[in-house]
C-alpha cells in the first residue's frame, strides 16, 4: 500500500457542512506545469484528466480563495498571477519545514496499519465505469467493493489514493497512451481486460430509422445521455466533434443517467428514443443496437496489487466472461493492444 500525507486547504465557516477542499499538491503541480510553459490543455493531458474537469476545479478554487490564480491573456495562453506564485512558494516552504515530521508520522501510521491488516481480510475498493461484465465479475469473485464512477472519476480517485483499482475504457489509442503515461509516472500498473462494442440503443425494430450520430439532430428524436465524466459521454462528445455537431442541437443531451441499464430502461419506458450503451445491455433488454465504436477496457492499480491473487482472479473472471457475452472480446495479449499503452 502506498500512503502519502498531503497538505490540504479547507475553506468555509467554522460550522459549514460542505467546506471547499483543495489538494495543495495537485494544485501546485498544475500551477508549476503552467509556469514552466505548458498550456492548461497540455497540463490536463499530463494528469490524464479532462480539460473541462480541471477548468471547473480551478474555477472552484479561485472562487474559494477570492482571487485569480491564472490570468487568461488572449494570444498568450494562461499565465500565473502573483497569488499563484505566492502559493507555489508557500507549498515549497511548507514541504521543507514538514518533511522530517511527515516522514516520521508516516512511518508510525504505516506501522499501525500493518497491525490491523493481519486482523481482517482486505476488501479492495474498485472504482469502475459502469459495465455489466465488471459488475457480474465482482459479484462472483467477492472481496471487492465496487464503486460505479465515470472513467475520468475512477482514474482521479485512484491517483488520489481513494480507491485501490480503477476500471476505465478508451476508444482512441492516442488518448490511451496519454493516460497510460500519467499512470505509469505514478507507479501504476495497467491491465487490458476486454474489448467491448459501444453504440446506440433504440426500440425493437428501430422505428425511427436511426443509423448515425447525425440522426440525433432530427427534431423528433429524444436522446438520453450519460453523466459528465463518463467514458461513454466522452466518446459521444468526440463523435459529435468529428461530425461537426453542436451538443445544443440535440434534444435531450442534458438529460443524464448513470448506467447503461438506466439508459435502456428509459428507452423501454418511452422516455427517450435513443441512448448510448454496450451491445450486451441492448440484447438483454430486447432493444436494437447500432454499432458506433470499439473500445478497450482497462484496470489500473498500484504495483503492490499487480501480483495479488484475488486481483488475478478478478482479471481472469472478467476475461472469461467477456469471451462468452455478445459485444465483448477477451483482451490479454500485448499484440492485441499494440499502440495503446
Amino acid at each position: 500500500m502506498r500512503i502519502q500525507i498531503r497538505p490540504t486547504l479547507v475553506f468555509g465557516a467554522k460550522n459549514v457542512k460542505d467546506p471547499a477542499v483543495v489538494d495543495l499538491v495537485w494544485l501546485t503541480s498544475l500551477l508549476k506545469d503552467i509556469e514552466h510553459g505548458k498550456t492548461l490543455m497540455s497540463a490536463c493531458k499530463k494528469m490524464g484528466l479532462s480539460y473541462r474537469n480541471v477548468w471547473q476545479k480551478l474555477n472552484d478554487v479561485e472562487h474559494a480563495l477570492g482571487f485569480k490564480l491564472i490570468d487568461r491573456v488572449r494570444g498568450h495562453g494562461s499565465q500565473l498571477s502573483e497569488y499563484a506564485q505566492y502559493l507555489i512558494q508557500f507549498a515549497e516552504d511548507f514541504d521543507q519545514k514538514t518533511l522530517r515530521l511527515g516522514q516520521s508520522s508516516l512511518a508510525h501510521l504505516e506501522e499501525g496499519f500493518s497491525q490491523f491488516r493481519v486482523k481482517a481480510k482486505k476488501q479492495w475498493r474498485l472504482a469502475s465505469s459502469s459495465d455489466p461484465v465488471i459488475q457480474r465479475s465482482v459479484l462472483d469473485i467477492g472481496g471487492f467493493e465496487l464503486i460505479i464512477a465515470g472513467s475520468g472519476e475512477a482514474l482521479e480517485r485512484l491517483l488520489n489514493f481513494e480507491v485501490d483499482i480503477a476500471g476505465f475504457h478508451i476508444s482512441d489509442p492516442l488518448s490511451s497512451q496519454v493516460i497510460a503515461k500519467r499512470l505509469k509516472a505514478e507507479g501504476m500498473q495497467i491491465f487490458p481486460v476486454m474489448k467491448r462494442v459501444q453504440g446506440f440503443m433504440v426500440a425493437k425494430g428501430n422505428p425511427l430509422g436511426i443509423t448515425s450520430v447525425k440522426d440525433l439532430l432530427r427534431s423528433r428524436i429524444r436522446f438520453i445521455n450519460r453523466q459528465k465524466g463518463s467514458g461513454t459521454r466522452l466518446l459521444l462528445d468526440t463523435l459529435l466533434k468529428m461530425n461537426g455537431i453542436s451538443a445544443h442541437s440535440i434534444k435531450g443531451y442534458a438529460n443524464e443517467e448513470f448506467t447503461h441499464s438506466a439508459i435502456a430502461m428509459s428507452i423501454l419506458a418511452k422516455k427517450a428514443d435513443v441512448g448510448m450503451g454496450v451491445k450486451s445491455v441492448a440484447i438483454e433488454n430486447g432493444l436494437d443496437f447500432i454499432y458506433l465504436k470499439d473500445e478497450i477496457f482497462f484496470l489500473a492499480m498500484g504495483e503492490e496489487l499487480a501480483n495479488n491473487k484475488e486481483v488475478a482472479k478478478l482479471i481472469r473472471k472478467i476475461r472469461g466472461l467477456s469471451s462468452e457475452i455478445a459485444g465483448y472480446k477477451s483482451v490479454g495479449l500485448k499484440r492485441q493492444i499494440a499502440g495503446w499503452l
